[in-house]
């Protein structure tokens, strides 16, 4: 009878164990693609059958957003749960990740960026005392794995963040607890060129879906196929991580992040405040048995994936985190109303652009109208598809739609209809009928400003010295 009581209790703290262990996270990261580009969300022009399958097992969101268009301030919000602006993180290259962590640098080499913009390379010293959520998994437990991407725009201390960073050895079910990011950068705007000349996978002339905003032409045609042949190439080295989380008996139990960092490697997507350059994929697949009620329209921000993992490890959420956590042991049910996105500085051009959404109309802000969207970003020049513009624009020959891009001056507002102009082309902030749109739009944007203490409004220089501690 002894050994059958001891039986019972051996049985019932296995399973309080059991129930208790915290569950393996694995996310799998893209680079510069925006939402309507992939087949799950309803592109046809390309086939990800490694990524599909998985999309057919998990939930699927519509509304995922960036909060910048750009990948390293985008990826400050992410690993901090806080906007960038209100961190210190919004400038585009406000550190240079080589800077800090291959020579070692507090604050960056000076050069061309100081040349233009008379500041150095910087770290923010706000963002820099906030704990990172991998660095609370870690704390709690987690082996936590980044195989590459350490770019946050501020000084990451690797070592308290990761137990195992910029690695490619792989990971195994004994590391248990898992978070584990996978990046993949094949897709990354360089491919652009660098790929330009290699055989296509797709073929350009049976492409259904032109942007509207481009004119439908060889070029642009070549350039989506570039695009749509580097994600085939990025599937099939997708295919090989899932086999090799099959193996190690990790898939089934695990939540499975996907998601890219901003919108796609084009013009007008990358380093746009449009939906084309904030608008991102993004699904979730749940471990085996585990069942969540979502709203998968919810408007969701990069802000909400700290507390959300943190969440799902049912671990307490931090009060100085700005997102909301969406799935997981502290799920917050309410409905985000409004959705805001930022950009700044890219690389030696300073700029300043806020915008909101709601669930029809879409609001921005632009505070430098005298620059035009079309910012002469030089890494970007590399591109043909730019430079194809470009020259289309310097001669006249594009139409007004497709020009809007490059106008100069600038609109001080321009406010949209999403619902049905999707790709932002037709500018409603001139027409007295949505006046009330407007107005109410541009309060909530003054009221999110004041609430983030938004760092944006502080001109670089004297916020490098502000931030930096220099």
């Amino acid at each position: 009878m002894k050994n059958f009581f001891f039986y019972l209790f051996f049985c019932a703290f296995f399973i309080s164990c059991t129930n208790n262990k915290k569950p393996d996270i694995i996310w799998i990261t893209i680079e510069d693609q925006s939402q309507y580009l992939l087949p799950f969300n309803g592109n046809d022009d390309v086939s990800l059958p490694n990524l599909e399958k998985i999309a057919n097992e998990s939930i699927v969101f519509d509304n995922m957003y960036a909060t910048y268009p750009v990948c390293a301030p985008a990826r400050s919000s992410i690993i901090t749960g806080m906007y960038p602006n209100s961190i210190g993180t919004h400038n585009m290259r406000a550190m240079h990740f080589d800077n800090f962590y291959n020579n070692g640098f507090k604050i960056g080499k000076r050069g061309e960026h100081e040349k233009v913009l008379e500041v150095p390379y910087y770290s923010s010293n706000i963002a820099e005392s906030i704990k990172t959520f991998p660095q609370i998994l870690k704390e709690n437990g987690y082996f936590t794995y980044n195989d590459s991407k350490g770019d946050y725009n501020y000084l990451v201390n690797l070592d308290s963040t990761w137990s195992e960073y910029n690695s490619k050895n792989k990971i195994s079910k004994s590391q248990s607890p898992i978070f584990a990011i996978y990046n993949y950068n094949v897709t990354h705007e360089s491919g652009m060129w660098k790929r330009d000349k290699e055989e296509l996978k797709v073929n350009p002339n049976d492409l259904k879906i032109i942007p509207p905003i481009f004119p439908d032409d060889s070029i642009v045609r070549h350039s989506l196929a570039v695009n749509y042949s580097n994600l085939i190439e990025m599937d099939r080295q997708v295919g090989k991580l899932i086999d090799h989380l099959k193996k190690e008996d990790i898939y089934d139990d695990s939540y499975i992040f996907f998601y890219s960092d901003h919108g796609g490697p084009f013009p007008r997507h990358k380093r746009a405040i449009y939906e084309t350059g904030t608008k991102v994929p993004f699904f979730v697949k749940l471990p085996t048995g585990t069942k969540e009620k979502v709203d998968t329209n919810q408007f969701l921000s990069f802000v909400d994936f700290a507390p959300t993992v943190l969440s799902i490890a049912g671990i307490n959420i931090p009060s100085f985190q700005q997102g909301k956590p969406f799935l997981g042991k502290y799920k917050d049910e309410s409905k985000r109303e409004y959705l805001f996105t930022s950009s700044d500085r890219f690389d030696e051009h300073p700029d300043r652009i806020r915008a909101v959404r709601g669930e029809k109309y879409k609001y921005i802000r632009n505070y430098f109208p005298e620059n035009s969207h079309a910012l002469n970003v030089a890494y970007r020049r590399q591109m043909v598809l730019m430079r194809h513009l470009n020259s289309l624009h310097l001669n006249g020959e594009l139409s007004k739609e497709h020009d809007l891009w490059f106008r100069v001056p600038k609109l001080k507002e321009e406010l949209y209809d999403l619902e049905n102009d999707p790709f932002e082309l037709n500018n409603l902030s001139d027409n007295a009928d949505y006046k009330a749109e407007l107005n109410i739009l541009s309060n909530v944007l003054d009221d999110w400003l004041d609430d983030i203490d938004d760092l944006g409004r502080i001109p670089e220089k004297k916020l490098f010295k502000m931030i930096s501690g220099d």
